[in-house]
């Protein structure tokens, strides 16, 4: 070793650390900031869309999930949640908050298994509840990385570099991860769209996926050679590179340089929460500290080479990682099987943890943006001819001369679900309609969810929702608008808080009394 040292400083370069020190530390940085950043939605968005007087209660969920399993024992074993014992506005903030504070502290560069095992109860709370609002697959991905993320570390022992090292078999853990993470959104594209197949996906993808980024539309109006390349790329990111994650050194590294561009390349070119950073999370795995000593600064080289020099083994640490392992290998057939079945699923768990998961993306991808904009006004009769006002979203486009903003890795869980509606009808979304009552209520709350409130000072008289065609207007045209659209439909006729469609529908939900 000291010879490999004198080597490497001979030739300018810095200590060679043996092992995953560095690994683990980049890990968990990436890991606490994504941690971070979803109970920082969660502090601003759960009372909203789930609170006692939420869009979705959290109440009656449980009370519906109680009654359909018998009893709330049952219900906890199938969505374990903290949320069982306490589920008030007070409830959601607090497990919110403190999260938050420990993802803090786990950013920081402090962590050690027991703060990494309540984050991921934390999170899970959230997610077993949250309903549609949380039906996406990066949560249960989340919960899945911040499991295995547990026995990375020492029980207690929260400095950046513990003398105990990073166990190689929970390693290998986070490579399977990110090769059915892969395997699983290459599959699911190429067995789920010809747009995939014949390499034209990308021709629609920038302008009709969720929320559009400021480069998005610059991305849109690539030659049609340069899209079908970056096609070529996802292949070679999600139906190759994964078979290397495994393999030798070199191949390794490579297989994981590749996934982290590509992860990189859809940063750029939208707004899809934070999918792909917490994808680069187990990629990072591919990596040995040998790659990281040529990049990160030589004081934290150093430091690690310090801990690796003075480590000691943990037995109980040692066990308890082959423990993990064999019980993901267990529960990995039935992701596994899925992914080879030719009717696959995506983002589906298959036990209550959520501790081994199957995952995808757009298996299908639209040819053109659909976008539902809710519509108030005072006026006293609510026709075409009223004086109608939009309700501005944070992410998805109304205004057509505002440049997408940059919004992810944040999410905008109302953004997101209303991109869903805008490809189905409101009985495939009942929540819109109390939506409306909220938005005719001026609910503080609900219309925090908007970028603001067009009527700050009474509520509006009516509320309708439109259905438009969006698509992007070609840069440098005379007004300088970034898109045009076009009138579809009404897609929820106005009404008003006295209109009896409404609040008879409310009262059979159970929205109101």
């Amino acid at each position: 070793m000291e010879v490999a040292n004198i080597l490497d400083s001979e030739f300018g370069g810095v200590p060679r650390v043996p092992g995953y020190w560095l690994t683990r530390f980049v890990i968990l940085r990436l890991l606490g900031l994504m941690y971070a950043t979803a109970f920082l939605v969660a502090i601003n968005q759960l009372v909203p869309l789930i609170g006692a007087n939420g869009l979705l209660p959290v109440g009656s969920y449980l009370q519906q999930v109680s009654a359909a399993l018998g009893s709330n024992q049952a219900g906890f074993m199938r969505l374990p949640s903290l949320f069982w014992l306490w589920h008030s506005d007070t409830a959601l903030l607090t497990v919110s908050w403190i999260g938050f504070a420990l993802s803090c502290l786990v950013t920081a560069g402090y962590a050690n298994a027991l703060v990494l095992a309540v984050l991921w109860f934390l999170y899970m709370s959230i997610v077993h509840v949250g309903q549609l609002w949380y039906g996406y697959g990066w949560e249960i991905q989340l919960t899945e990385t911040g499991f295995l993320a547990i026995f990375l570390c020492p029980l207690l022992d929260l400095r950046p570099f513990p003398r105990y090292a990073p166990p190689l078999t929970i390693i290998i853990l986070f490579r399977w991860l990110i090769c059915r993470i892969m395997l699983g959104s290459g599959m699911i594209k190429y067995r789920g769209d010809e747009v995939w197949r014949n390499a034209t996906a990308l021709y629609y993808h920038f302008e009709t996926q969720p929320i559009p980024g400021p480069l998005s539309r610059w991305f849109h109006f690539l030659p049609h050679t340069v899209l079908k390349a970056g096609v070529w790329f996802n292949w070679l990111a999600e139906l190759i590179a994964p078979w290397f994650v495994f393999g030798p050194r070199l191949a390794r590294h490579i297989a994981g340089v590749v996934i982290v561009l590509f992860q990189l390349s859809i940063i750029l070119s939208g707004n899809l929460s934070f999918l792909n950073w917490l994808t680069i999370v187990p990629a990072l795995a591919c990596f040995d500290d040998g790659f990281w000593s040529a990049l990160l600064p030589r004081t934290l080289v150093r430091k690690a080479q310090a801990a690796a020099d003075n480590a000691v083994e943990s037995k109980p640490m040692r066990i308890t990682a082959w423990v993990v392992t064999a019980l993901v290998a267990l529960l990995s057939i039935q992701p596994a099987l899925n992914i080879l079945s030719s009717r696959q699923v995506m983002n589906n768990s298959y036990d209550p943890l959520d501790l081994v998961n199957t995952y995808g993306a757009f298996g299908s991808v639209g040819q053109e943006r659909l976008n539902v904009i809710f519509e108030g006004t005072s006026d006293e009769y609510p026709g075409d001819n009223a004086s109608w006002k939009p309700y501005i979203y944070k992410g998805l486009p109304v205004a057509l001369d505002k440049m997408p903003p940059q919004v992810a890795p944040y999410q905008l869980r109302l953004d997101w679900q209303m991109w869903f509606a805008a490809m189905a009808s409101p009985n495939d979304y009942p929540w819109t309609v109390h939506l409306v009552w909220k938005l005719l209520h001026n609910d503080p709350a609900v219309v925090s969810l908007f970028a603001g409130n067009p009527f700050p000072g009474k509520p509006p008289r009516f509320i309708r929702a439109v259905l438009y065609r969006y698509s992007f207007a070609k840069p440098g045209n005379p007004k300088g608008l970034w898109w045009s659209r076009e009138r579809i439909s009404i897609w929820l006729p106005a009404m008003s808080v006295d209109d009896p469609r409404l609040t008879g529908f409310l009262k059979d939900a159970g929205w109101i009394r």
